[in-house]
Parts: structure tokens; C-alpha cells; sequence
């Protein structure tokens, strides 16, 4: 009896298009999006934040080509950012648009919350007592303290979070306090709620930092600096977690008399080359992506090897 001839296959329920800063995931995302007859979800933490416009490259109107885009500009730089609250939200947006017949393409760099839309991952909940006594130590002690302490309960932990990062360094502690485990047991695992793809977009690292180099200059000379200034009016040095956002926080100290303005641009390609490295790491840990070469000279490629990807035979 002949083999039935493989058959092309349903597109997935979700994509996601991954991978780290200025490697081309957005223009690809509208691509795919177009092609499927989907519309794209924003999955970058930064992005979901009213006026971080230029510092986020978040596209314009115009690069949008038609697809509509959600989950951009929904907060106010004030806001402090919650994966809890953007899990709730993007899943949402997946059901409707699923409902509606459409598919949503997750577009960001931002591991966790893609990790949170699609995977599961269930949050612990808070005590505003230890939260206060911990928020109290990083006050008086500084977030090295506090980070040397969950290097020692949770290694793992410690090794994804910045020294620097205050806030989260709270939230491990808290989480390890109140559930008695490490903060990465709590971590989503590779258990999907959706049926999806992951496309990674990787960039040899000389070219990425070239990219991201230039990228640094065009957000310097559409005027990252006024951006950041009018935001500054609109509380952004007092937002918990915009006021980190790569640029927003170089932009701060120059318009602080920190730093010049030069020492300021040197530092957000510094700092974003960095964490350009952490956001690679974080998604080649998971087996699931599927990496296609964004490098330039294969650019023209890359959406017709993400479209192939997506139609993948099944046998009937």
C-alpha cells in the first residue's frame, strides 16, 4: 500500500519570533504576520510603555504596513511593569484574535513575558510584610547586598538577574521566602499552553554589535534625548521600570549632570551590546526555537525560510 503523501500542515495556533536586540524580529514579525493573515503582539517590555517611542525602535505606523499591532502603549512610564498583569493581557489578545481566525505573532526580546504568554507559568503571590523589610535592606544595604544573598539561596537565579537590579533582586528573595523553594522553580517550563512555533532570529555577534551601534546613533539623532526630557515631565526618573529601560536610564544621568551626553550615548551601546548577550542566552535554552540566519547578506532569505518553517507536511 503507497504512503499517503505528506500534507501541508495547519499553520501553529501562535508564532513567536524571538531572539535578541536590532536582529531584525519586528520587520520579520510584520512580514509573517502578513502572510498568515495574523496580526502581531508585542512582547517586548519596553514597548508596552506610552512615548518610549525612539529609544524602544518602536516601529511607525508606516513600518507596520497595515498589520495591527496590540499591546503597545498601554501603560504609563510610571507604571511599575508586571509579567503577572502582561500574561494576562497578551493571552487574551491570543484568545481573541484565535477566536477571530486570525494568528498572533508574539514579536520581542523579552524572554520572560514570551515565555509567559505561551508557557506555563503560574505566579506566587506576595507578602507586603517581607516585600517591605526586603525593599528596606535594598535601601540601606544597596542591591549588591541583597544580590550576593540570592547567589548563595539560588545560583541560578542570581546568574539572571543584573547586580544592579534592585527589584528583582526583591521579588527572588521574596518569592524564595514565602514559597520555601529556589525563585527558579518557579520558573516557566517548556510546557506550552498553545500550539507554537518559535522562530529565533540570531545575527553574528560583529555584525549585531554594528547593528546595534548604528541603531544608537539613528535614536541619538531622531531626538532620543527630547524624548526622554519630556517623559522626564511626565514622571518617567520616578517609573520603577522604565526609568531602567536601555537609553531612558543613560539619558537620565546626562540630563542629571551624571555623565555628558557622549559618556551617556557610549554607555547605552555598552549596556545594550550586554544585554543583547543575556537576551541570546536566555533563548537558546530553550530547545523549542527553531534559529534562521537574520545576517545581512542572507536577509532576503530569511522570511521565506520562516515561511517553510511554518508549513511543515504532516503525514496523512
Amino acid at each position: 500500500m503507497t504512503a499517503a503523501a505528506p500534507l501541508p500542515a495547519p499553520a501553529p495556533q501562535v508564532v513567536a519570533v524571538v531572539g535578541a536586540t536590532a536582529a531584525g524580529k519586528s520587520d520579520l514579525g510584520v512580514a509573517l504576520a502578513r502572510h498568515l493573515g495574523g496580526e502581531v503582539v508585542n512582547a517586548d517590555s519596553m514597548q508596552l510603555y506610552r512615548g518610549m517611542d525612539i529609544g524602544t525602535a518602536k516601529l511607525t505606523e508606516a513600518e507596520r504596513q497595515g498589520v495591527p499591532h496590540h499591546l503597545l502603549d498601554i501603560w504609563d512610564v510610571t507604571e511599575a511593569a508586571s509579567v503577572a498583569e502582561y500574561q494576562r493581557l497578551a493571552r487574551a489578545e491570543i484568545d481573541r484574535l484565535l477566536a477571530a481566525g486570525k494568528t498572533p505573532v508574539l514579536v520581542g526580546g523579552s524572554g520572560l513575558y514570551i515565555r509567559g504568554a505561551i508557557d506555563t507559568l503560574d505566579f506566587p503571590g506576595t507578602d507586603p510584610a517581607v516585600r517591605a523589610r526586603l525593599e528596606a535592606e535594598l535601601a540601606d544595604a544597596g542591591s549588591g547586598v541583597l544580590h550576593a544573598r540570592l547567589a548563595a539561596a539560588d545560583p541560578d537565579a542570581a546568574r539572571t538577574i543584573l547586580p544592579s537590579n534592585g527589584r528583582r533582586i526583591v521579588r527572588a528573595l521574596e518569592v524564595i521566602e514565602i514559597t520555601g523553594r529556589p525563585f527558579t522553580a518557579n520558573l516557566p517550563t517548556h510546557e506550552s499552553v498553545y500550539d507554537a512555533v518559535q522562530i529565533g532570529v540570531e545575527v553574528p555577534r560583529p555584525e549585531l554589535d554594528e547593528r546595534i551601534a548604528l541603531r544608537v546613533d539613528r535614536m541619538w539623532e531622531a531626538g532620543l534625548v527630547d524624548e526622554v526630557r519630556t517623559l522626564e515631565g511626565k514622571g518617567l526618573r520616578e517609573g520603577r521600570t522604565a526609568s531602567r529601560a536601555l537609553g531612558y536610564q543613560q539619558v537620565l544621568a546626562f540630563l542629571a549632570g551624571e555623565c555628558t551626553e557622549q559618556e551617556a550615548r557610549d554607555e547605552t551601546v555598552r549596556a545594550t551590546k550586554r544585554f543583547a548577550r543575556r537576551q541570546d542566552s536566555w533563548f537558546r535554552r530553550d530547545p523549542r526555537v527553531h534559529w534562521l540566519s537574520g545576517a545581512s547578506a542572507g536577509q532576503e532569505r530569511l522570511e521565506g525560510q520562516a515561511r517553510a518553517l511554518l508549513e511543515r507536511p504532516v503525514t496523512g
